[in-house]
């Protein structure tokens, strides 16, 4: 009985554990999707900083 006891606490376990990994890596990706916009709203700024740095570092423009 003992054992029976101990397998249905190891299983609810199991279940609570990967709940957390489940909702820890769903809140990394929610992150990772508000950086990526915010990243994608600095889009239009990107140019200008490039032509920004380009003249000043020559390896930055591929050559």
């Amino acid at each position: 009985m003992f054992f029976i006891a101990f397998a249905a606490l190891m299983y609810i376990c199991g279940f609570v554990f990967l709940y957390g990994v489940v909702r820890l890596a769903v809140r990394h990706g929610i992150g990772d999707v508000h950086a990526r916009r915010e990243l994608a709203e600095r889009a239009p700024e990107r140019p200008r900083l490039q032509e920004r740095l380009v003249p000043d570092n020559p390896s930055l423009a591929g050559n």
